[in-house]
């Protein structure tokens, strides 16, 4: 029987590289040759934590090619064998309200944390029929509710690659946080995240983006700068709420979007400060168990709305590949190292900062 090399994480901070069998495909289901899989903050984090179930196949930002599929499949998809697709995290019921308001990212079906049976690429355990759920692997299954995204011509699988931040970043700060022409925008933390949200506030027409980070960050910030930031600020060399209140005459932003991914209440409380005297939006990401003294009189006279950051949707995919194909901004400089899937370990400490340096998006190619 053809057998599957994937890289499996087997506790916390540990991968090892193992066998599955290929599945079968159906009428209803596909398979995916894995070209890019993409490593974010989240699979950092991911990484140290125990498992909460069996062994996983880590990855959930997989660009490949349509290697076989049914017909059902080719139909239902509108994708044939071959083709280059996207292959979103998401893999709802599309039964539930949720999934009929388009909304599938809360679909119960997804959240592999509290349903056992959920399935969710690079979360859900190998354990599972089909074995494959996750981009660290040469091959992935792909059953009749996978979401998939033709990739456009000239979008290069690496680049495609970034195509989840992108989306998160549009679903964030246009559709959530409704920043447009004339906004506004303080954007915290220049990863992977944050820069793709300096690309999705410029195209939607901001007139002011101040992005801040540490001195550690200082590659990035330049990055961020190329990217259409009007303003970069070292939060460690400077005071940021001063440099923001010169910037902006004392007024204040309109949009605070927290994308620093787990730095703590000193973001968020930032952001609380620098937005506008009434009516500004906040959006907040990162896990956070406890907040003492969070300012709760001052976001209700500031009238601040805060939203939490959740995924992507389906559209947000769509123009997120859009912006790729229309090269208006250099987003190549975002996609900076590639490793193979022996080498999957270091790739993910090096999101990190703890293995190579000035990463940014890291691509693993698991045929390298």
């Amino acid at each position: 029987m053809e057998k599957v090399l994937a890289s499996v994480k087997v506790g916390a901070g540990k991968l090892e590289l193992r066998d599955f069998p290929m599945p079968q495909i159906d009428a209803e289901s596909a398979l995916l040759k894995m070209a890019v899989a993409g490593i974010c903050g989240t699979d950092v984090k991911m990484f140290k934590q125990p498992l909460s179930g069996g062994p996983v196949i880590m990855g959930h930002e997989n660009i490949g090619y349509i290697a076989k599929a049914g017909r059902k499949f080719t139909e239902r998809k509108g994708v044939n064998e071959g083709d280059l697709v996207f292959i979103e995290h998401y893999v709802p019921c599309f039964k539930c309200e949720w999934c009929h308001r388009g909304e599938y990212r809360h679909c119960v079906a997804t959240d592999w944390r509290s349903n056992p049976d959920g399935r969710r690429y690079g979360y859900t355990t190998s354990d599972n029929p089909y074995h494959l759920w996750g981009g660290f692997a040469q091959y992935a299954y792909l059953p009749w509710n996978a979401v998939v995204h033709k990739v456009p011509a000239g979008v290069t699988p690496e680049l495609a690659g970034i195509v989840t931040p992108l989306s998160n970043g549009i679903e964030w700060a246009l559709f959530d946080s409704q920043v447009g022409y004339a906004s506004r925008v303080l954007i915290q933390g220049p990863g992977q995240q944050g820069l793709s949200q300096i690309v999705a506030c410029k195209q939607a027409g901001a007139d002011l983006i101040i992005v801040t980070g540490t001195t550690k960050d200082a590659k990035r910030l330049e990055i961020a700068k190329v990217l259409g930031a009007d303003h970069v600020i070292d939060v460690q060399k400077e005071d940021p709420l001063a440099r923001i209140a010169a910037i902006t005459g004392g007024e204040g932003v309109d949009v605070a979007l927290d994308c620093t991914a787990g730095a703590g209440t000193a973001p968020v409380l930032l952001g609380v400060e620098a937005l506008k005297r009434k009516g500004g939006t906040l959006l907040i990401q990162g896990e956070m168990t406890d907040f003492p003294n969070f300012p709760i009189g001052k976001v209700t006279v500031k009238y601040i709305t805060i939203k939490s950051a959740r995924g992507h949707s389906y559209r947000a995919c769509e123009l997120a590949l859009q912006q790729l194909a229309s090269q208006r901004f250099p987003l190549e400089l975002v996609t900076t190292h590639t490793f193979g899937l022996a080498e999957a370990e270091y790739a993910i400490k090096s999101v990190g900062n703890e293995g190579a340096k000035d990463v940014i998006h890291v691509s693993l190619l698991p045929w390298k």
